[in-house]
């Protein structure tokens, strides 16, 4: 059988997507790991042009790509992590890890061999919903996702909002031996504690008095 181009290319694609995300998580440096997602983010969006969906293809390179992979290698470059001790006490918890492990692939196994396939779905294969002409892709999208999937977008976006509110708690607790921001104390600062007029006479030094606060 006779492969076209655009099979190549999504086979292209879908084995780099499956490889990098393989990568992702077995790579030892986190700094590889997050280049791995950038690769993987870039295949994703190659095969969203192959179907048709070039504005999910632009968020993904956009938002992903460049915002949330690149903060994510700038945390992880500037943070100082030592992965040997988090390894430490990893043997101790190995049996319980595969055991969880075990039975979602229990789990993963009777889901795939009990699905049931419908009549009709090598019918809609075959012909997909047919796409208006007058519609774009960001309209129909939008359309789609603002009517039937309401709920489950906003629903997405609350647990979006908690997991902000969460590492900003998590970021800003006490912990010992690191200065903490105090933003009521910048708030009340007045101009008087952040600098000193100090009247030097010409041909003389100055000894600077010591900083307050």
């Amino acid at each position: 059988m006779e492969l076209a181009l655009t099979d190549i290319i999504f086979y292209l694609f879908a084995g780099t997507t499956l490889a990098s995300g393989m990568l992702v998580i077995s790579a030892r440096n986190p700094v590889h790991s997050v280049l791995w997602l950038i690769l993987a983010f870039f295949s994703a969006a190659g095969l969203f042009v192959l179907m048709g969906a070039e504005f999910l293809a632009m968020l993904l390179v956009v938002v992903y790509v460049g915002a949330v992979a690149v903060l994510f290698l700038f945390v992880v470059m500037m943070l100082d992590i030592s992965f040997t001790e988090l390894r430490q006490g990893m043997m101790q918890h190995m049996p319980l890890g595969v055991l969880i492990g075990l039975i979602l692939l229990v789990e993963l196994a009777t889901l795939a061999f009990a699905w049931n396939f419908g009549d009709d779905v090598a019918k809609n294969a075959a012909s997909p919903a047919p796409i208006d002409a007058g519609v774009t892709n960001t309209e129909a999208l939008g359309a789609l996702l603002y009517t039937d999937y309401i709920f489950i977008f906003q629903t997405a976006g609350l647990i979006l909002l908690v997991a902000m509110i969460g590492a900003i708690v998590l970021t800003h607790r006490d912990r010992t031996g690191v200065r903490r921001q105090n933003i009521s104390a910048q708030v009340r600062r007045k101009p008087d504690d952040a600098f000193d007029l100090v009247d030097v006479e010409t041909g003389q030094g100055v000894t600077l008095p010591p900083k307050k606060g």
